[in-house]
């Protein structure tokens, strides 16, 4: 392979000129050369590792390009930042890292390329071209980085059991690669990861997210969370989806592995959209069957509330992952909430009024809903997999029909309480509440239409009931 191809644009020339300048060597390294050999595409994230100062490099390549481009400098780390067109470059100097026990922050030296390539998390992240004037475009492959691509293999560039020890994360990292790429972990490797899941608990709870949501984007996450799973980290980080896993079965009568079922739903859903919160949607669909799962003599297995009581769970997971707890957790929280309503109204004869009050409640989710419930149909029975998908079919096309007709999604009622208060002449009261539900039930039962007159009789109607005189 010809690794010159990698540095056609000229930003790396005037690297080269950079480092040229300041008589020091430079080389990119890690995942823009990875991702090269791969051939997935033009990477906009380059790592400049410079034996020497990364944070002076930084600044000399600024002198060199035009505009003369804004140098971040994070003295903590001893890096440097610059955005040049579309290509984000970051700089630090050669080093090597010793790490105390309690921290994945290392102690850290200069050091040399080789110390450098040293403290990588995996040898296809060790990967290096050389920048140098003399030796432009030389590949440094100390580990079998490009055997270990070949091979599709994710293996550290040091014992494993101290890269993982070290730094924690990089266990996430191993896996999160594994999944993106449809890699394997090397077996060592990956008996280090089970050994030290534990260390897993040092790390802080906003840096484990970013590897999940890595995980959950990529073509396949099942890939990922059974390997978290396979090595402890899972009962770890997300103990609400090992509490599902295993079939309990009484009297003869079993219920399905609800864990495996979550992560073939988590699949299904990543053919069909990228939106990562209604990732989580699937993830997290059947958590509260753990809890509520009961054995019953006549009809063996239930899980009553589960939807309900799901929904309260995704709330303290968000708290205790620190994860977002505003519309996007609340979004996760519905769609779980409502996970089976489609489910139910599919099986039977769908009627308008079904569909009326699935659109109120569901309003601009309820697309996303009908995806999660669609991909919730994981049966190996050929006719009960067409049966389901067909009857989802008519769901679908009875909303649109309905949504037309009658507009209920994000429902507000033709008569407001405002105008019920001034008709009557009443004060803010429980009346009030008792005329709007009485229109709003009409309206999504189909007694009566969604427009501001039928709604107005009706009231008049209930007022008079309610022994309330108009003006």
């Amino acid at each position: 392979m010809n690794y010159k191809q990698a540095l056609q644009n000229p930003i790396f020339k005037t690297i080269s000129q950079a480092s040229k300048n300041l008589n020091l060597d430079s080389y990119v390294i890690g995942g823009f050369v990875r991702d090269f050999i791969l051939k997935r595409g033009n990477a906009k994230d380059i790592d400049v590792v410079a034996i020497g100062s990364g944070i002076a490099l930084a600044k000399e390549l600024s002198n060199l390009l035009p505009n003369k481009p804004k140098v971040q400098v994070f003295k903590t780390y001893g890096t440097a930042m610059l955005r040049y067109e579309d290509i984000e470059i970051e700089f630090v100097g050669a080093r090597k890292e010793s790490y105390n026990e309690d921290s994945r922050n290392p102690v850290v030296e200069n050091g040399t390329l080789e110390d450098d390539q040293n403290r990588r998390d995996f040898t296809i992240n060790a990967l290096a071209l050389n920048l140098s004037e003399a030796n432009f475009g030389d590949l440094l492959d100390p580990f079998k980085g490009v055997e270990d691509l070949e091979n599709k293999i994710i293996r550290t560039p040091l014992d494993p059991d101290i890269t993982y020890s070290d730094d924690p994360l990089r266990m996430m990292r191993a896996i999160r690669f594994a999944t993106q790429l449809d890699f394997k972990i090397e077996n060592q490797s990956l008996r280090a990861i089970s050994k030290n899941s534990e260390r897993i608990k040092i790390i802080t709870k906003e840096r484990i997210v970013v590897e999940l949501n890595k995980i959950l984007e990529s073509p396949t996450p099942s890939i990922g969370f059974l390997l978290l799973e396979k090595t402890g980290l899972l009962q770890i980080i997300l103990p609400e989806l090992t509490a599902l896993k295993g079939i309990d079965e009484k009297e003869g009568q079993r219920h399905k592995d609800n864990f495996y079922h979550t992560l073939e739903v988590v699949d299904n859903i990543a053919k069909h959209t990228e939106n990562v919160w209604l990732r989580w949607a699937a993830l997290l669909h059947d958590i509260g069957k753990a809890p509520t799962k009961k054995f019953s003599k006549k009809v063996g297995w239930t899980f009553h509330g589960h939807e309900f009581e799901g929904s309260k769970m995704v709330y303290h997971l968000f708290k205790r992952l620190k994860m977002p707890l505003n519309d996007k957790m609340k979004y996760v929280q519905k769609l779980v909430f409502m996970s089976s309503r489609p489910i139910v109204l599919a099986q039977d004869i769908v009627t308008d009024s079904a569909v009326r009050r699935l659109l109120f409640d569901a309003g601009d989710y309820v697309d996303d809903l009908m995806t999660l419930c669609e991909a919730d149909i994981t049966t190996k029975n050929p006719k009960k997999f067409k049966k389901y998908h067909n009857n989802f079919k008519i769901v679908r096309e009875k909303l649109v029909e309905v949504e037309e007709k009658d507009s209920v999604r994000n429902f507000q009622p033709p008569v407001s309480g405002e105008e019920i208060m001034e008709t009557f002449n009443l004060k803010p009261s429980k009346e009030v509440g008792l005329i709007k539900e009485a229109i709003k039930e009409a309206i999504l039962e189909g007694d009566i239409p969604n427009d501001h007159e039928a709604a107005f009789k009706l009231m008049l109607e209930k007022g008079k009931a309610l022994g309330l005189k108009t003006e």
